[in-house]
């Protein structure tokens, strides 16, 4: 079984996040996909290995974060 590696994991959370950050809600369908969206992320979290050791900044804060460089 082949294991996904914590960098795997890290650009996967990206693409959500990214994803996350363009949506625009117009129905129910949006909705939907935006709160399973917003789970996904949640459990990518979740199972990053040595979660412990990393920090996950929203992406609004990072946002803000890269404005200032």
């Amino acid at each position: 079984m082949a294991s996904l590696t914590k960098r795997s994991f890290e650009t996967l959370i990206d693409l959500v996040e990214i994803k996350l950050s363009c949506i625009q809600v117009f129905d129910h369908d949006d909705v939907r996909e935006l709160v399973a969206l917003d789970q996904a992320r949640h459990r990518l979290v979740a199972l990053v290995p040595d979660r412990e050791k990393i920090t996950v900044v929203p992406f609004t804060d990072a946002e803000a974060q890269r404005a200032t460089y």
